[in-house]
């Protein structure tokens, strides 16, 4: 409270100015008669002046002297959004004796309020509204409220108010008994609304963590929006939750109907389904959604007025939008759809009475000051209605798809059994053929082995029968592979009997999502498309497999016996001599041998099985020469012997025509050549990899196209 300092200097003439001022306000203002201490409040907003200073400067003295007041004739005053300050003037005069009431401007979200009351001669003020704290106020409570010392004598009193947010004046005065009645009946109505709001957010919550439907969760966030514009609408969160700062609850005012239209845009699309429906009307929703954040980020950068001004017109526009959307999906016969639009018309009419009201068209009630509150509590009750409603279309839909299941089922069922006697019938085709080629294998096998005890017996074939040594290995492998399948093969022949029992097993009378569920678990635990392809995989393999060992078998069935087996000390030197003599007659004419022997110590390996190696090195580089489109005048062999630490090294170059990288990286691959059909098996290199890996030892090849190729075996003087 402080003194005027304009009045302070000149309190004679301040006098004398307020004589007649008030002479001239009691003449042309409305008397506001009290008869004593008042059962209820009384509305006196139409028994006051107004003045509008646009500039907003004024002084309480300059307004005295210059205020054009005007008289207001509205059950509420109503000055909208505005910056400039709000001036109000009325008269009052007790009949009875002088008696202390009450001046309630209910209103709590006005930035600044000053209460001007004559005291001895002079003007005192009291400040309140949002810059002052609710309790440092003259009365702890939201609305501003001021005491009157009222008189006999007829007192004029001003009010100066200024807002960011709408200004609307309702003016009540009373006893102090029966404004904290009214207080009271307010605060539990609230109390009662935020009780059902709460109760409304917690229950569908629960609902959504149960059913996870995306609408519940929408719906929740738009409550508790509500909520929460409630709470600032009615200046409870300027001290609950903004701590009695003014520029907070200016900006969260604003956030709050940002929120909560956001928050309603967003349960719109979600509930209705848009976008299922109408995807120009989805995309003309989200620009509303930018448009609300525009208007926040006005207020942010310091325009809060304005920012009002765009969130009431884009409001009502919000609001139009949702019910003609809600109107628009439920021609589209989506049941739900009547229950939204029912329920935010509701909403709506309580926005209309309440703007009816504030425009003096309805009186100032209980009813018509709350109408906000009901109008969104019954469209929290109703919006839940239709969530619950949606529950019983999906459980509808349910119903519907299960009987389409179980048709379904039917016919896979009948198509499945058709299907297994076909897939048995192959099968056991399929079985008895593989048996026959098992038992053909095994003989084969048999007379492989016949075959290479008959080779040991021809000496001039005795690399070849090193040869079959190393490919019985090889035939081995199809014939493992075909024994090895047959169990796997009955196991996936089992899974496809399991999947028919399954079938057969389903019970139509009781509920078919968990038989179907355990049907589906079933197959893709066995995988039935990968079933299907391994038993095609294995009879094709199978296949293929007996076809190349029976070319082995023929290419090998000239052979008479096996070589010796046991390791002793061997003169390689005298080995590679020995192979030249053999190959001797089969050197061209032009050829040259060029041999480095080293020293050597005896290398403990296996003799035969070396010389083998040699002779098929040696073998391929002559065929190497001889096989050369432009043959040289002289062509040369070269053969050399080393010794390295522990390792010996033999060297066989020859000067034929060479080999490409992507040859070279396949020449130890089994049934790899690149002579013509009928000259050659593919065998040679891979059982000569064999044999020296066998040893311990390992074999390099430095080759270039028509530059020749060079063999590197490298093996260890003790065989470990």
């Amino acid at each position: 409270m402080q003194y005027l300092n304009s009045l302070k200097q000149t309190p004679q003439l301040f006098c004398l100015m307020m004589l007649f001022l008030l002479g001239i306000g009691s003449a042309n203002a409305q008397l506001i008669q009290l008869n004593g201490a008042a059962t209820t409040p009384i509305n006196i907003s139409d028994q006051v002046s107004t003045y509008e200073d646009s500039s907003g400067n004024r002084s309480l003295e300059e307004v005295i002297k210059n205020g054009k007041f005007i008289p207001n004739h509205h059950k509420i005053a109503n000055f909208g959004l505005t910056k400039s300050t709000i001036w109000i003037r009325f008269n009052v005069a007790d009949a009875q004796k002088p008696t202390d009431f009450f001046l309630q401007l209910k209103s709590p979200n006005l930035d600044k309020v000053a209460f001007y009351y004559p005291e001895h001669g002079q003007y005192r003020e009291i400040k309140s509204g949002n810059e002052v704290s609710i309790h440092q106020r003259d009365v702890v409570h939201q609305d501003p409220i001021f005491r009157l010392r009222t008189s006999t004598d007829t007192t004029t009193y001003y009010l100066k108010v200024s807002a960011s947010s709408p200004i609307t004046l309702p003016l009540f005065i009373g006893s102090y008994t029966s404004i904290m009645q009214g207080l009271n009946l307010e605060s539990n109505v609230f109390s009662l609304y935020i009780g059902l709001i709460i109760t409304m957010f917690l229950y569908n919550i629960f609902i959504y963590f149960t059913v996870r439907d995306r609408s519940y969760l929408f719906y929740v966030v738009y409550i508790f929006s509500v909520g929460f514009t409630q709470l600032s609408l009615q200046g409870y969160a300027f001290s609950l939750l903004w701590g009695d700062n003014l520029n907070l609850n200016n900006q969260g005012l604003i956030f709050s109907i940002v929120f909560v239209g956001i928050a309603s845009i967003l349960f719109t699309k979600e509930f209705l389904h848009v976008k299922n429906f109408y995807r120009k009307v989805n995309r003309y929703l989200n620009i509303l959604i930018l448009l609300y954040l525009l208007c926040f980020a006005i207020s942010l950068v310091g325009y809060p007025v304005e920012a009002q001004m765009a969130l009431q017109l884009l409001t009502i526009i919000a609001s139009i939008s949702v019910i003609v959307t809600g109107i628009l999906i439920y021609r589209k016969k989506y049941r739900p759809a009547l229950y939204f639009t029912i329920s935010w018309s509701c909403f709506l009419i309580g926005v209309i009475i309440f703007i009816m009201k504030d425009i003096g068209i309805l009186s100032y009630t209980f009813l018509t000051n709350n109408a906000i509150l009901i109008g969104s509590g019954l469209e929290a009750v109703l919006l839940s209605f239709a969530l619950a409603d949606k529950i019983n279309i999906f459980k509808k839909e349910k119903e519907e798809s299960q009987s389409e299941a179980l048709r379904i089922l039917t016919e896979n069922e009948k198509l499945v059994r058709e299907q297994n006697v076909l897939l048995e019938i192959k099968v056991k085709e399929r079985t008895e053929a593989l048996e026959n080629i098992n038992t053909s294998l095994n003989d084969a096998l048999s007379n492989l082995k016949e075959t290479q005890s008959q080779l040991v017996d021809s000496e001039k074939m005795a690399s070849l029968g090193q040869l079959t040594a190393g490919i019985a290995h090889e035939i081995n492998n199809p014939i493992n592979f075909v024994t090895s399948n047959i169990k796997p093969l009955q196991m996936d022949i089992d899974d496809l009997n399991q999947l028919i029992d399954m079938y057969e097993n389903v019970d139509p009378a009781k509920d078919l999502h968990p038989q179907l569920s355990e049907i589906e678990n079933f197959k893709r635990s066995i995988d039935l498309d990968f079933v299907r392809e391994e038993i095609k995989s294995l009879l094709s393999g199978i296949g293929e497999g007996a076809t190349r060992t029976a070319e082995i078998i023929r290419s090998l069935k000239n052979f008479s016996r096996l070589d010796e087996n046991d390791t002793k000390p061997v003169d390689l030197n005298e080995g590679l001599d020995s192979t030249l003599v053999l190959l001797r007659s089969t050197f061209p004419g032009n050829l040259q041998i060029v041999k480095s022997y080293g020293t050597l110590p005896k290398v403990e390996c296996m003799p035969g099985k070396i010389n083998q190696v040699f002779m098929n090195l040696i073998s391929n580089a002559i065929q190497a020469i001889k096989g050369k489109q432009v043959p040289d005048t002289e062509e040369q062999l070269s053969i050399s012997t080393w010794q390295e630490g522990e390792e010996v090294k033999i060297s066989i170059k020859d000067s034929g025509s060479g080999m490409t990288e992507e040859v070279k990286q396949k020449i130890f691959e089994p049934f790899f050549t690149t002579k013509d059909v009928g000259e050659g098996t593919g065998l040679g290199l891979s059982i000569v990899f064999r044999i020296i890996e066998n040893h311990r030892g390992r074999i390099d090849v430095v080759t270039k196209v028509n530059q020749g190729t060079e063999f590197i075996i490298t093996l260890p003087v003790i065989s470990r």
